[in-house]
């Protein structure tokens, strides 16, 4: 018989956790439940992001990001950890039971960032006590994104305040020693850039006014939301059937790096382009092989794709045409300028996706959605308020 009992400190707390499955629920602060005053945040970003996606390099600085949570899963041997991707960076909420072997994979994944993509990925292990002897908390709730995945939804500003103590060299974790790799098993990015002809990808950051209560930003956050929610999937980009696929794929090369393992990049490299295009032809033939079925599988990568999610403030990545789109940017304005808002935005002609798919055979994977030209990290350059 399959022991399905969470296997850690984390993964049992997060199976406490309410999931309802509508996300306005996530707006406001009802239901969430404050992390453990003893429990820690372990954040992530890429110095100088916008440098790099300015030189065409989005997918990976959002490789980069990604991998923190990826190689905490399979260091954890578990999918429930609480995280939140954020283009160029990522955020976990961990037990302190399990520290020390995240804080190896936030010092194995700043190496590979370095080695492999280039990148200087900044780390640090930041505890919920300092975020509230310095006024801020961190309250969380798990948000049904799917039947089979959780997003999870961050209020209290402590992972805002815990990334501004990383950037300003408090609790850093150090690269490992050179030739470090995390287990990346699973990361990949494979599907073809989002888009749809008369239609704006959208990065959009909103968070709340300085002294905004959370019922005024909540109240004000559920009516920007509704400038979209008629519209079609709700201004989701990710279409119903699943995204588009292409031969020879434009992140292979990202991939071989990451799953290299130490190995050589050439054979990794030849060994990738051969099943992804294996993989390719299942998808255009629509042929189930075994028990695997393509349709099935990109409308499930659909499903569990997180354009919307909540830390300290609304996060979202849209598809909106000219007049929905004026019609946001209009009220984003109209809400900062009574200071109940501060917003950053970008818009760019596609979004791209970095995933983790631990089986192919099974529904849990995790798809992270972001602008192509700028995405999360560009609009938080371009906050205003």
């Amino acid at each position: 018989m399959t022991d399905d009992r969470p296997k850690n400190d984390t993964a049992r707390f997060v199976a406490s956790l309410p999931a309802p499955e509508d996300f306005a629920s996530a707006i406001g602060t009802a239901a969430y439940v404050a992390v453990p005053d003893d429990w820690l945040i372990a954040v992530t970003d890429v110095v100088e992001s916008r440098k790099a996606i300015a030189k065409g390099r989005y997918k990976a600085v959002n490789m980069a990001g990604v991998s923190v949570i990826s190689a905490a899963m399979n260091a954890l041997d578990s999918r429930a950890v609480p995280y939140v991707f954020g283009g160029d960076g990522s955020a976990l909420v961990i037990a302190p039971s399990e520290s020390e072997k995240v804080a190896g994979v936030l010092a194995s994944v700043s190496t590979f960032a370095a080695e492999e993509l280039e990148l200087e990925l900044r780390a640090a292990i930041v505890p919920v006590s300092k975020i509230r002897e310095d006024g801020f908390d961190v309250r969380l709730k798990a948000v049904r994104l799917s039947d089979y995945i959780n997003n999870y939804a961050f209020a209290g500003g402590g992972i805002s305040h815990a990334e501004k103590l990383m950037k300003a060299g408090e609790y850093r974790i150090e690269a490992a020693e050179a030739g470090t790799r995390p287990d990346l098993t699973g990361l990949s990015c494979r599907w073809t850039p989002i888009s749809e002809a008369g239609r704006h990808i959208v990065s959009v950051i909103i968070e709340p006014a300085e002294n905004v209560s959370d019922k005024k930003f909540a109240n004000a956050a559920l009516q920007i939301m509704g400038d979209f929610d008629a519209t079609a999937n709700q201004g989701n980009p990710m279409p119903p059937q699943g995204p588009g696929v292409s031969w020879p794929v434009e992140g292979v090369g990202l991939e071989a790096r990451a799953q290299r393992n130490g190995g050589n990049l050439f054979i990794s490299t030849l060994k990738l382009y051969a099943s992804t295009l294996f993989a390719w032809l299942i998808f255009k033939t629509g042929i189930s092989v075994g028990n695997f079925e393509p349709e099935h599988y990109k409308q499930q990568t659909s499903a569990n794709t997180d354009f919307r999610k909540v830390q300290d403030g609304l996060r979202m990545t849209l598809s909106l045409d000219d007049e929905t789109l004026a019609s946001l940017e209009a009220d984003l304005e109209d809400k900062r300028k009574r200071g109940v808002i501060r917003y950053g935005l970008c818009k760019q002609d596609s979004a791209v996706l970095t995933c983790f798919v631990p089986s192919v055979m099974e529904d849990d994977h995790f798809h992270f959605l972001d602008g192509a030209g700028g995405g999360y990290a560009q609009a938080a350059s371009n906050m205003q308020g």
